[in-house]
């Protein structure tokens, strides 16, 4: 009989300790399998509505395929299942920083592992995501500089303003998304996760280097006591 808790992967970092545990919802009996980095649980396959709908989001705004599409923060996996969920999707680029979390999927320790690590359209990057993204000369592919993409997904921070590191703050600049944006081909759709509330400064910031930007709610619900939660998807289009 499978125990109600185990911890499946373990490594102390220079961030701080990272783990991938999985637990039974005693509600419901289904597996639940959940990130940590220190005390901050980086993803949980318990709600995943809004890492798809970002997916959803950006490539519904993205043009006619076929699509190329970059993933900043691999997770659990489930906004780069969701990209490649969709038949007009020919590439699928996901840059982590984990090495670990990249190795999981491989080993086939999270339950989207096969799915995301196994797909031929679909390649796992070890790198900054930040970095990468301030340097659209180099790409975010060794060996492919100056590559573009018809969209960029990013969940990696809790909000442009709640941020992981204070490194990654530098993006949400006028000067860090027009690098961003330096990768995307003419009209292509970056598309942005956040779990706070819309922020019109940040609206504003992302109006002075897109187009068509908008801010979608996407509702959660938390079955078992019937309560909902919201994260919100930014999406802006590349000029030109």
């Amino acid at each position: 009989m499978k125990p109600p808790f185990e911890e499946l992967a373990y490594r102390a970092t220079s961030i701080g300790d990272l783990s991938l545990r999985r637990r039974t919802d005693l509600a419901t009996g289904r597996d639940i399998h959940e990130v940590k980095l220190g005390d901050d649980f980086l993803m949980s396959s318990q709600y995943v509505d809004g890492e798809v709908a970002l997916a959803d989001l950006g490539l519904a705004a993205a043009q006619a395929g076929p699509l190329d599409v970059v993933v900043g923060g691999l997770g659990l996996g489930y906004t780069a299942k969701a990209a490649l969920d969709f038949a007009t999707v020919r590439s699928v680029v996901v840059v982590d920083a984990l090495a670990d979390v990249i190795d999981w999927h491989r080993r086939h320790l999270v339950p989207l592992g096969e799915a995301v690590a196994d797909d031929p359209r679909c390649r796992l990057v070890h790198g900054d995501f930040f970095a990468l993204a301030a340097d659209p000369a180099a790409g975010f592919v060794t060996g492919e500089p100056g590559r573009r993409f018809d969209a960029i997904l990013l969940d990696i921070d809790h909000s442009p303003r709640n941020v992981l590191h204070p490194g990654n703050s530098a993006l949400y600049t006028p000067q860090g998304l027009t690098a961003l944006a330096g990768h995307l081909r003419p009209g292509g759709v970056f598309a942005l996760w956040s779990n706070d509330a819309e922020d019109d400064d940040f609206m504003a910031v992302m109006g002075g280097v897109f187009d068509a930007v908008a801010a979608h709610d996407v509702t959660i619900l938390n079955t078992p006591i019937g309560v909902t939660a919201s994260n919100l998807v930014y999406t802006g289009r590349r000029r030109g």
